[in-house]
C-alpha cells in the first residue's frame, strides 16, 4: 500500500490483469472523457490556441517548470489559458524523483500534476528511463544485471503508479540512439543490452495500464539514419508484442532548417499503426534576432504545424516551454535564443500567429490584456476573394507551397473551391487543410469538412508538398468558387 499523491488515503498499487486490453488511441480519449479532445463549439477567431485545437480534435501543448508555474503569475496564466496539453519540464525526471535510491520526492511533480488537471489539460508523462538526469547512484552504480533490471523497476512502479489513471502517455525510454543510429551507451545500455527497451515498455504498461507508451528523442524530425533506427526498433517490438503506441519527434530546429521529409516521416511512423507527435518544438535563432528572423520563425513553425495535421496519426504540437526568457536554449547553445511563442516580456510573436492561424484561428491578434478592438468592417478589397501565395522549403525537385485565403465579399461563404494554374509543369505530391486535385496544370483545392464555413473578412491556410523539374514558379492567378480572386 502507499499513500496516494494528496496524503489523504492509501490505495492499493495497480496491476494489469493478464486478460486486461490496452487503451489507445480513441478509446483511451475516451476513457479520460472524450469532452476533452471532442470537437468543440466554433471558436472565436481570436480564441486562444486551446479553443481552436479543441474544435479540431487535436491537442497543443507545452513543457511546464513546477517553479515557474508557482512564482510567476503571467507564465502560470499562459500556460493555462493557451495550452490543453503539458508535459513536465523536469519534475518527473529520475533525479528529481528519486534522488537517492528507494527515497521519492514527488514535490514538484504534483504541483505539476495539480496544475494540469485544473486547467483540464491532457498530460505527457517525461520521462521514466533516460540516460541524463540520473542521480549518480543510478549512473555509477555499478549494478549486475539483475539489479539493475530491479532498480528500473521499482522507480517505473513508483513514478508511473503514482499518477496512474492521470497521465495520458508516458515517455518511457527517451534518447536511446546516436545520431548514426547505433545504440548509446548508458547506464542502461551498457548493463541490460537493447532488451532495457522492451522491459521498461511492459513495466511500464503494469504499473499504468491505461496509458499509451511512448519512445521520444531529438534529431528523427526527417527520414535519416536515427530515425530509421526508431522505425526498425518500433517494428521488432510490434513483431515482439511489446506494448508500443506511440514516437515522439522533439523537433528542437534551427531557423530556417525544418526538414523537408518531415510530414512523409511522420506518415511512415502513423503506416505502422502508432501515434506520432511533436513533443518538444521550439525553433532557435542567431541573436539578436530581427524582424525577418521572426518571420523565419514563424514560417518554420506553421510548416511543423501544417505537416502534423496533415497525417490523421499525429495528435499533438507540444513546444518546450511558454516565454523566451525561461528557455533551456541560450544556456545550452551559444548566441542562440528567442525559441518560443512568447517573448520574455510574454508578448506574441509572428510564430504564436503562425501556430494560431494553423489551427483555425485569426493571425494579428491582441497581446494579453490589450482591450476589445470591437466590430470592424473589413478593409475594401479589389475583388471578392484575395490569395496570398509563397513557397515555404525548396529542396532538390520538391517544394512546400502556403496559400492564405481570404473572403472579400459581402457574405460568408458555405463551401469553397480555389482554382489556379501551375506555370512550371510542378505537380502536387501532397497537401492538407484541403481536398486537393489536379488535371494537367490545373490545381483545384477543396474546403474540408472543418473549414468549409468562411465568414466575410476571414481567412483560411491551406498548404501542400509538390514536385517540380527545373520550376517551381508561383501561380498568377486564382480562381474562388468561379470568381476571379486579388493575388497579394
Amino acid at each position: 500500500m502507499r499513500l496516494d499523491r494528496h496524503g489523504g488515503h492509501e490505495t492499493p498499487r495497480r496491476t494489469r490483469a493478464g486478460s486486461a486490453r490496452r487503451v489507445t488511441g480513441a478509446a483511451l480519449a475516451a476513457f479520460l472523457g472524450a469532452a476533452v479532445l471532442a470537437p468543440a463549439a466554433p471558436a472565436a477567431a481570436d480564441s486562444p490556441l486551446r479553443d481552436h485545437a479543441a474544435q479540431q480534435g487535436f491537442e497543443i501543448g507545452a513543457a511546464l517548470a513546477s517553479d515557474h508555474l508557482q512564482n510567476d503569475s503571467q507564465y502560470a496564466d499562459l500556460a493555462g489559458s493557451e495550452f490543453n496539453a503539458a508535459t513536465p519540464e523536469n519534475s518527473m525526471k529520475w533525479e528529481s524523483t528519486e534522488p537517492s535510491r528507494g527515497q521519492f520526492d514527488f514535490g514538484n511533480a504534483d504541483t505539476f500534476m495539480d496544475f494540469a488537471q485544473q486547467n483540464d489539460q491532457k498530460v505527457r508523462g517525461h520521462t521514466l528511463v533516460w540516460h541524463s538526469q540520473l542521480p549518480s547512484w543510478v549512473e555509477n552504480g555499478n549494478f549486475s544485471q539483475s539489479e539493475l533490471r530491479s532498480v528500473m523497476e521499482n522507480h517505473i512502479d513508483e513514478v508511473a503508479g503514482r499518477y496512474a489513471g492521470d497521465i495520458a502517455y508516458w515517455d518511457v525510454a527517451n534518447e536511446i540512439f546516436m545520431g548514426d543510429g547505433s545504440w548509446r551507451n548508458s547506464v542502461f545500455y551498457d548493463t541490460l543490452g537493447p532488451d532495457f527497451v522492451a522491459d521498461a515498455l511492459r513495466m511500464t504498461a503494469e504499473a499504468d495500464p491505461n496509458a499509451e507508451l511512448w519512445l521520444n528523442d531529438y534529431s528523427i524530425d526527417g527520414i535519416n539514419a536515427k530515425s530509421d533506427a526508431y522505425y526498425n526498433l518500433i517494428q521488432d517490438l510490434q513483431s515482439q508484442g511489446v506494448p508500443i503506441d506511440g514516437i515522439g519527434l522533439q523537433a528542437h530546429l534551427i531557423n530556417g532548417q525544418v526538414p523537408g521529409d518531415l510530414q512523409q516521416n511522420i506518415q511512415r511512423f502513423a503506416d505502422l499503426g502508432i501515434e506520432v507527435a511533436i513533443t518538444e518544438l521550439d525553433v532557435r535563432i542567431d541573436m539578436p534576432a530581427d524582424q525577418s528572423d521572426l518571420e523565419q520563425q514563424a514560417q518554420d513553425y506553421r510548416t511543423v504545424m501544417d505537416a502534423c495535421g496533415a497525417v490523421d496519426g499525429c495528435v499533438a504540437v507540444t513546444v518546450w516551454g511558454v516565454s523566451d526568457q525561461y528557455s533551456w536554449v541560450p544556456d545550452t547553445f551559444d548566441g542562440q535564443g528567442a525559441p518560443l511563442l512568447f517573448d520574455d516580456n510574454y508578448q506574441r510573436k509572428p510564430a504564436y500567429d503562425a501556430v494560431h492561424e494553423a489551427l483555425g484561428g485569426s493571425t494579428g491578434g491582441e497581446d494579453p490584456g490589450d482591450e476589445d478592438p470591437g466590430d470592424e468592417d473589413p478593409p475594401p478589397s479589389s475583388g471578392p476573394c484575395d490569395v496570398s501565395y509563397s513557397v515555404a522549403n525548396e529542396w532538390g525537385s520538391g517544394f512546400t507551397g502556403q496559400i492564405t485565403v481570404t473572403n472579400d465579399g459581402g457574405s460568408a461563404l458555405n463551401g469553397w473551391d480555389l482554382e489556379f494554374d501551375f506555370p512550371g509543369g510542378q505537380q502536387i505530391t501532397n497537401g492538407w487543410s484541403a481536398d486537393w486535385s489536379q488535371s494537367g496544370s490545373t490545381v483545384t483545392a477543396s474546403n474540408t469538412d472543418w473549414n468549409g464555413s468562411l465568414p466575410a473578412g476571414e481567412s483560411v491556410s491551406i498548404g501542400f508538398n509538390a514536385d517540380h523539374s527545373g520550376s517551381s514558379a508561383e501561380p498568377d492567378s486564382f480562381t474562388l468558387n468561379g470568381e476571379s480572386c486579388s493575388v497579394s
